[in-house]
């Protein structure tokens, strides 16, 4: 295996992977091969990519000896085995969110990334961008005073078909796991661990959740409003109120976007646009790269124990509206 640049897998062949192959490569990363369950949509990956080398199975992936990270970007229910595949196989991996169906199968991989010293990073993209630092950096300076609440929306009008995979529960559909993940991770990010988790939701005719709404309780008494729908299109804008200031960040909050700094009174203190290349997705991959050099470890943006723990509220929720896959 490399020790400076390494190379990557992409495990998957969907659109989310096409996404980030083409981030890494613009953002200069190597992209050495790609694996599939069948060989000809590997081929075809490959060959509308420009990477080297296809796989007829991720087995064959996982096993390429010149692929040092792989990207997992298979749906929900198979993040968990192929992220411990990959890890068995020695790889590095960086595993698509939500990070797995479960706290328990998040815990296993951590468990197995600790045990053979090798890095596991949910791909949680929003966590890097620029905005989200620079959000970071206030939220640090105390300018906000003391944070009160966190409201975020991710409402989506996905595609109808009862047999698609947003409202398939063999599929981990629903808006929660998919959409839902978006607002509770920022909630994390900006309050941290919940205390109290409070949920009301909607079901589908196939039996995932259509529409939830939560609202997460904190010791210091902040509390975060979260909504997530699959049906409706909605801003997917967010806010962070603070005694001091606040925060409005525009839409789509959790990819590039822009946000003001407002006082109390309307004035606008700060106004941040953002201004990348691509999409974005090549932040968590600078990410995941600079653990590897640095010899493991958690990033301190988002620890490997923090994605378990996400994985723990979103149970909690999903205990909370009745939903079980």
């Amino acid at each position: 295996m490399t020790t400076s640049s390494p190379a990557w897998g992409i495990l998957g062949t969907g659109g989310i992977a096409a996404a980030m192959t083409r981030d890494l490569q613009l953002d200069g990363h190597t992209v050495a091969a790609v694996g599939s369950r069948t060989s000809e949509s590997a081929a075809r990956f490959a060959a509308e990519h420009a990477i080297p080398r296809s796989h007829g199975s991720y087995e064959e992936l996982v096993a390429d000896p010149d692929v040092d990270v792989v990207y997992i970007a298979t749906p929900h229910p198979q993040h968990a085995p192929n992220a411990l595949l990959a890890l068995a196989a020695g790889k590095h991996v960086l595993v698509e969110k939500p990070f797995t169906m479960n706290e328990r199968e998040a815990q296993q991989i951590a468990d197995a990334a600790n045990a053979a010293e090798l890095v596991a990073l949910e791909a949680m993209w929003t966590r890097w961008l620029p905005h989200m630092e620079r959000l970071q950096e206030i939220l640090s300076d105390g300018s906000l005073g003391e944070v009160r609440s966190v409201v975020a929306h991710h409402n989506q009008r996905t595609n109808p078909d009862p047999a698609a995979r947003m409202l398939n529960p063999a599929l981990g559909g629903g808006a929660l796991l998919d959409l839902g993940i978006y607002p509770v991770s920022f909630a994390w990010d900006v309050l941290g661990a919940p205390e109290k988790v409070l949920a009301l939701s909607a079901p589908t005719d196939t039996g995932v959740d259509r529409q939830t709404s939560i609202l997460l309780g904190y010791p210091s008494g902040a509390q975060a409003a979260l909504t997530t729908e699959l049906d409706a299109a909605g801003d997917n804008s967010a806010t962070i109120v603070g005694t001091d200031a606040r925060v409005e960040l525009d839409a789509t909050f959790y990819a590039p976007t822009s946000f003001r700094v407002v006082a109390p009174d309307g004035r606008v203190i700060e106004t941040y646009e953002s201004r990348i290349d691509g999409r974005g997705m090549q932040y968590q991959a600078r990410a995941i790269e600079r653990l590897i050099a640095a010899g493991g470890g958690e990033d301190s943006r988002l620890p490997l124990s923090q994605s378990v723990a996400i994985m723990g509220t979103l149970d909690t929720i999903r205990e909370r509206i009745g939903l079980t896959y």
